[in-house]
Parts: structure tokens; sequence; C-alpha cells
């Protein structure tokens, strides 16, 4: 049945039934085209919403918006992400995106956000047919292809959402021409070459986000014309050279984000006092930038979130960081930052995180950051402070709940100035120091603990039995050490309240003779990584070993481990790394050893293995290493076995 025919009978209709809304809701034979093409390229729609369109009067449809006077599309709306008035819900859509979509002449807005089925290309005629557009939202689909050049002819277009696809080329020159442009998001997608001169006419600009592409070469002079912008982001490129000074020209810019890339030279921003200075979020890590911190930093006097890790400073700290009052968080590690902490630090009363990581800071710390109380988060570590002993000011901070203080010179015993401490300690790092005498049980009433690193000191004494009472505990790392008797205690310690355990255990490098009993018998199901390899440990492994159903990398080598290996270790599927060599282990490898397909190193070698290794994979991948010092192996990837 045409169209012309289907005309006739729903004239009739209104003749019959009285239907006067008929005119103002059909769609014209183009539209009707347009979107049924739309449908006809789509194979699934978890939403249901594609399935009821039918008829003509696609005013009606669900997704549709008409402009009341004509009748015309106005409107495609169908993100992937509903919102109702109870509930969120992610929605699919599988097909490919219809080019007939251009003649819908009139519409204004085209969402097909979120769908991330969407294939297809962008409509290489879309600049020149719909020239009323001012939203085209298609991030988040599997789009490939160019973006279209004449693109630049939707004089409209106010917002360009085409991140998170797997669109190429270089970005088009026209770009620059969309005058009304206010968004611009282009991250996540394969784009190469450089960032268009021409992004410099988007005078209108608040929002540029290009991140996470391959864009190469440099930043051009010219981003510093578009004046109204508030975001930019070029992070995650492949971008070179030096910042542009022309960034002081962003009057209105509040976030600025330049991140991982090779871009070189010093921070040439700001030059004086008043510019950029709406400024709140900065973050140029991972270049490799170079010079001091200058101390013009001190202007940006609106700043909150400034990272500049992992790069090449120098230099001292400037006191003019002091200004920066309404700062939160404060990212230096990984350069070669010397000197002292300024004392003019004390005054950041918001700083919630102060991190100066991997320097070559040197001590005394100012007792200044003591007035910090709502420090949450202080990294102070590999650093030369030469501390001697932990400052009694530091434990004493209401709001600090993460301390890293590794690597710093600190000596003698953990001070318990930090067993009558009011704030809720959740991390704390002493490993790389020089402490040593007994772990303190008090360690076990710090109720809140997660993580607990003492790692690479001189402890000699066993793991308190107070340690069952940290049922936050998830990573416990205790590795070379001196110390001794039963890791029994790490496995008795049951899940907590919050729903977290252990998933994290390192307790090589120590003396430890017994426990290994206890491994799977607690509550400890969730355990990812565990290493007590280079102790003393003998017995059996237990066949309940086999309940770490969430393990992916387990380490027992260098112990005297011995009897057979538990045919429950082939239930732990998710294993990638298991080493067991240099213990006492008999028997055969079990053909249930096949089922570990995740497993990508294995080492059995140094034992009293024999028999034939199964054959399969993943275990005749291994190199002959992985199965040598075991004299009765054989098979592959070893000497055929004899029949």
């Amino acid at each position: 049945m045409d169209y012309q025919l289907l005309q006739v009978v729903a004239l009739l209709t209104v003749i019959a039934f009285g239907d006067t809304s008929w005119s103002i809701e059909a769609c014209s034979p183009n539209e009707l085209e347009a979107l049924m093409s739309f449908k006809n390229g789509i194979q699934m729609d978890t939403s249901g919403r594609i399935a009821k369109w039918v008829g003509q009067k696609c005013c009606n449809w669900e997704g549709i918006v008409c402009e009341n006077a004509t009748s015309k599309v106005i409107e495609i709306n169908l993100p992937g992400l509903i919102s109702t008035d109870n509930d969120l819900f992610q929605t699919q859509m599988i097909g490919w995106l219809s080019p007939s979509i251009t003649l819908l002449t009139s519409i204004e807005v085209i969402d097909l956000g979120g769908l991330v089925g969407i294939g297809g290309t962008i409509p290489q005629n879309i600049g020149l047919h719909l020239p009323k557009l001012y939203k085209l939202s298609l991030y988040g689909n599997n789009l490939t292809g160019q973006v279209p050049e004449n693109i630049g002819e939707l004089q409209n277009l106010q917002e360009l959402s085409l991140q998170e696809n797997r669109l190429s080329g270089s970005i088009p020159m026209s770009i620059g021409s969309l005058k009304n442009l206010k968004r611009l998001l282009l991250y996540s997608n394969q784009f190469s070459g450089t960032i268009p001169d021409s992004l410099g006419n988007l005078i209108n600009l608040v929002e540029l986000d290009v991140h996470d592409n391959a864009l190469t070469g440099n930043i051009p002079n010219r981003v510093g014309e578009m004046k109204a912008i508030e975001k930019l982001d070029l992070s995650n490129n492949l971008l070179s050279g030096k910042i542009p000074s022309s960034l002081t020209n962003l009057t209105a810019i509040s976030v600025l984000y330049i991140d991982t890339n090779y871009l070189e030279g010093t921070i040439p921003f700001p030059s004086r006092s008043g510019e950029m200075s709406s400024l709140g979020f900065l973050r140029l890590h991972n270049n490799h930038l170079v010079g001091n911190i200058p101390s013009n930093i001190g202007y940006l006097v609106s700043l909150e979130r400034v990272s500049l890790s992992n790069n090449k400073f120098e230099g001292a700290l400037p006191s003019s960081l002091g200004n920066l009052v309404s700062l939160t968080e404060l990212y230096l590690s990984a350069n070669f930052l010397s000197g002292q902490i300024p004392k003019s630090i004390g005054q950041l009363s918001q700083l919630i995180m102060l991190n100066i990581s991997r320097n070559l800071i040197e001590g005394p710390l100012p007792q200044e950051i003591s007035s910090l109380q709502n420090l949450q988060t202080l990294d102070l570590s590999f650093n030369h402070l030469n501390l001697s002993a932990i400052p009694d000011w530091i434990p004493s901070m209401s709001s600090l709940s993460s301390i890293y203080l590794a690597g710093c010179g600190i000596q003698g015993q953990i001070p318990d100035i930090f067993q009558t401490t009011n704030n809720p300690i959740q991390e704390l790092d002493l490993s790389m120091n020089l402490l040593s005498g007994s772990i303190p049980s008090w360690i076990g009433s710090l109720s809140q603990l997660y993580m607990l690193n003492l790692s690479r000191n001189s402890f000699y004494s066993y793991i308190p039995d107070s340690f069952k009472n940290l049922q936050d505990l998830g990573v416990l790392d205790l590795h070379s050490n001196r110390l001794t008797g039963s890791i029994a205690g790490v496995f008795d310690m049951e899940q907590g309240n919050s729903g977290r355990s252990l998933t994290f255990i390192d307790l090589s490098d120590n003396n430890f003779t017994s426990g290994i009993e206890e491994i799977g018998v607690g509550g400890q199901r969730n355990i990812q990584f565990l290493n007590l390899s280079h102790n003393l440990l003998k017995g059996r492994l237990p066949n309940s070993i086999g309940r770490l159903n969430s393990i992916q990398s387990m380490d027992l080598s260098f112990n005297e481990l011995g009897s057979n290996l538990p045919e429950e270790l082939a239930n732990l599927t998710s294993l990638e790394r298991l080493k067991l060599q240099e213990n006492l282990f008999t028997g055969n490898i079990s053909n249930g050893f096949l089922k570990l397909i995740k497993l990508k190193e294995l080492n059995l070698s140094g034992n009293l293995l024999e028999g034939e290794i199964p054959y399969g994979k993943p275990l005749i991948d291994f190199p002959e290493s992985s199965y040598s010092g075991n004299k009765g192996l054989c098979g592959k990837p070893l000497s055929p076995c004899k029949v």
C-alpha cells in the first residue's frame, strides 16, 4: 500500500470517526521515509520504543517531537539512559545509523547518546540538509569513519557530542565555522593529526573536550582566542611542544586539563595578578615540563585542585602556594623538587589531599602542617626527609585518615601516639624505613584500618593476635621483615560489616614456619593476591585452598611445603599467576589444571612431581623452565614419557 492510498484511508477515517487531529499529526512522505528507514536499521531495541512506531502519526511516537504549527519533526530523543519518575535505567539498541535521517530537514535535536550498539557512519551530507540542527548527540555509540567536513555548515549548532565512538581521521577545519557552538566533545575516539587552528574562532564555546585521542603536534596559540571557554580538556593525547602563553587570554576558564601528553618547557601562566582568575581545576601531570613551579601560581586564587605530578619540575616549592586558600587537593609527586616545605602551606585551611611523594624534599617538616585540620591524606613518601621519628603532631591531626611516610628514614618503633589518636586511620604506609622491634598489638584497635604496609623494615616479632579484630582490612603488606611464627591469624579474620575483606596479602621474605593449613578456612574468600614466598612454611596445602575463588595471583615458592597438590587448586579458575617452585610437592599434576584457562604464568619447578603433564592448554604453552627440576615429570614441553 503506497503513501497516497494510506492518506485516502486515513481521510475516510476522519470522516467516519471525526478524528480532526489527523491532518496535524501525520508525517510527510519524506519524514515517514526517514524515520522508517531509521527503524529498519535497528535490529534490537530493549526499550521497546521503536516497536511502537506504527502508522503515519509520527508526532505521537515515543521519542519524536513535532512543531505544533506545521507538524514537522523537530526532535529525535532516544537516549540510552532513560529516566522515569521512579527509576533510571540503561537501554540498548543494536543496528546502524541510517543516512536517511538527513531527510528530516526541520530537525533541531538528534539525541541517540549512550546507545553503544549503534554503528555506521555520520551521514556524509549532514551539514547540507539540516540547517536548523542545534544539538547533535551521538556519544557512546559505535560509529566509525570520519566527521564530514561539511559539518561546519550547521550554523545553528550549539552542542556537538561525538565522544566515545571509533571515529578517525582529522578533526575538520570547518568546525571552526560553528560560531554558535557552546559544547564540543570529541574525546575517546581515534582522531589523529593536530588540533585545528580554526578552533580559535569558537568565541561562544564554554566546553572543549577532545581528550583521549591520538592527536599529535602542538597546541596552537589561537586556542587562546576562545576567551569565553570555561573548560579546555586536551588530556590523553600525543601533543608536544610548549604550553602556549596565549592560554592566559582565557578569561572565563575554570577547568584546564592538558595532562598526559608530551608537553615540554615551563608553566607560562599566569603572568600577572588577575589573569585566569576563575581557574579552579588545573591538571598538567604526566608531561615533560621543566623548571621551577612559578611563584606567580599564587595569583590563581580560585584554584581548588592542582596536579603537577610526574614531570621534571625542580627547585623549591614557592611560598606563594599559601595564597591558594581555596585549595583542596595538591599533587606534586614524582618530580625533582628540593628544599623544605614552606611554612605557608599551613595557610591552606581547606586542604584535603597533599601529595609531595617521590621528590628531593628535605626535613625538617614544618609544624605548620599540623594546622591543616581538614587534611585527610598526607603523602610525603620517598623524599630526603630523614625524619628519624614520626612527628607527634601527625597522628594528632583530627581529620587525617591516610598517612604515607614510606622511605622517609624513620627509625625505632612505631610510636604509641597512633594508639590514642582520635582520627580514623584507614591507610598507614610506613614501608622502606628503619623500623624494628615488635609490631605493636594496639594496631588491632584501629577499627577502620583498610591498608597496612609495614614492608621492608626490620620487625622481628609474631603477627599480633589482635589483627583478628581488623574487620575492614583489605590490604596487608608485611613482606621483607624478620617476622616469625604462624600466619594462621591472618586467615582467621572475619569479614566485617562493610562487606569488605582482605584482597591483598604479602607476607613474603620472612621466617614464618606454620599456619598454612588455615588458608581458605576463615572468611577471607575475596583474596586476589597472595604471596607467602621465601619463608619456612611446612606441611601440605589444605583442600580449603579451593575456596579462594577470587584469587588471581598466588606465590608459595621457596618454602618447605610438601605432599600432593590438592585437586581443589583446579577450582581457582580466576588464577593468572601460580608459583609453587622450590618446595617438596609430590605426586602428579591433576588433569583439573587444564581448567585454569586464565593462567599466564606457572612455575612448578624444583619439586618432586612425577608422571605425565596433562596435555592441553594452558599447560603445554608454558616453557620447560616451568616444570624443570622434577625428575619424574614428562610430556610436553618436557621430553616424551617412556612407554
